[in-house]
């Protein structure tokens, strides 16, 4: 491949992924603003991850970690957000995802496709230090932008405690001392009524 058709294929990826910030999520943003897009969630999240990286429950690769979030939802300008407590949806994210993964990321270079998919799966599979704290900021971001509305999110799909906790799982193992603090905040929105227990 020459110098010419790589710039070509990097460039295409580049304008592609353009698309994330068209793909909205559930999750409002602070001061009760419009629904976030997942281009400023995974952005959010890799500033997170560095500024948190300290209480990650094991040494990670900062760097590693910060693409990973900024990567991991790239799939979904194809197979579109699931909610994090939509089982229907949820019953089908696998399969949508995987075609998804495969369409964009065949957009570039072969070395660079299989590393990012290689990251992407990484994170999917959450068996490292660097996918369980990345996952821990999966989770952490949305919460901190519910808990500044007032749980609005939270109220407005009916969700209970069950659910939540059992996506809070994966933050468990990514970083205990975010967990303690979730664990804080999904207490006060129960007490307050936006939470079913």
């Amino acid at each position: 491949m020459s110098e010419n058709e790589r710039l070509a294929k990097q460039l295409a990826f580049s304008l592609e992924i353009d698309k994330e910030k068209n793909i909205f999520r559930q999750t409002h943003l602070s001061g009760h603003g419009r629904n976030e897009n997942d281009a400023e969630h995974a952005w959010h999240m890799a500033i997170m991850a560095y500024l948190l990286r300290e209480y990650a429950n094991e040494e990670v690769d900062i760097g590693r970690v910060m693409l990973m979030c900024l990567i991991h939802d790239i799939v979904e300008i194809d197979a579109g957000d699931t909610y994090a407590y939509d089982e229907e949806g949820l019953a089908t994210q696998k399969e949508r995802e995987d075609a998804a993964k495969e369409r964009i990321f065949s957009l570039l270079p072969e070395d660079q496709k299989q590393e990012l998919m290689a990251l992407f799966d990484e994170f999917e599979d959450n068996q490292t230090p660097e996918s369980r704290y990345a996952h821990a900021m999966d989770n952490l971001q949305p919460l901190i932008l519910n808990d500044s509305n007032g749980g609005g999110d939270w109220l407005e799909h009916n969700v209970c405690s069950k659910q939540i906790y059992g996506r809070q799982t994966r933050t468990r193992q990514g970083s205990e001392i975010l967990f303690d603090y979730i664990d804080k905040v999904i207490q006060k929105h129960i007490r307050q009524g936006h939470i079913r227990p």
